[in-house]
């Protein structure tokens, strides 16, 4: 009975090759997580609309990226009579409806809970505070990464002489592309 048993193969996997198997499925789910944001990313810059818009810059630094500007985009803070809802709360996504000008900052004109009613141009923001004549939106744009020292000459100049670009895609989302001084790209942020 002892020669049967010697002679049966053995159907027990081999020690070594799980452990890497498992460890390669690990980071291939690692990588995998990570591509997820540059995938939307892309998909924002390849596929959005390109649009100037006004802001306000402040220059402070990052230990480990350097240089960035604050941004406070113009339309953060909007007036309660763009608004088509008359129940916009707190906490609310809303869709902020764009006139984009010929060389000069977009423009709001509505602000509305349904993206189907901001008309073609429209970035989708979330509603910060309502008071009784303004609501602020947050947009998820609030900072652009500079070169070491370049902060600086942005933090110096006139606020009328700086515009930023984004790319705003037909669904809402958007990101900051370029820095313009005087209609000319001062920096760009784009990744791709």
């Amino acid at each position: 009975m002892s020669d049967v048993a010697g002679t049966l193969p053995s159907t027990r996997p081999k020690p070594l090759r799980l452990p890497f198997l498992r460890w390669g499925l690990v980071a291939v789910v690692q990588l995998f997580l990570i591509a997820i944001p540059l995938a939307d990313r892309f998909d924002v810059q390849r596929n959005g609309q390109v649009v100037p818009l006004e802001l306000v810059p402040v220059d402070p630094r990052d230990l480990l990226r350097g240089d960035y500007v604050i941004i406070n985009l113009a339309i953060n803070n909007l007036s309660k009579d763009l608004s088509e809802d008359g129940e916009i709360a707190v906490g609310d996504k809303v869709f902020v409806g764009l006139r984009a000008g010929t060389g000069k900052a977009a423009q709001p004109i509505v602000v509305t809970l349904e993206r189907d009613n901001a008309g073609n141009l429209a970035m989708s923001g979330t509603v910060r505070s309502v008071t009784e004549n303004e609501i602020r939106i947050d947009y998820g744009i609030d900072a652009f990464f500079l070169p070491e020292g370049e902060g600086r000459v942005i933090e110096r100049l006139d606020t009328s002489r700086v515009l930023l670009e984004i790319a705003v895609t037909e669904d809402g989302r958007s990101l900051p592309l370029t820095l313009l001084v005087d209609g000319k790209a001062f920096q760009s942020d784009a990744a791709f």
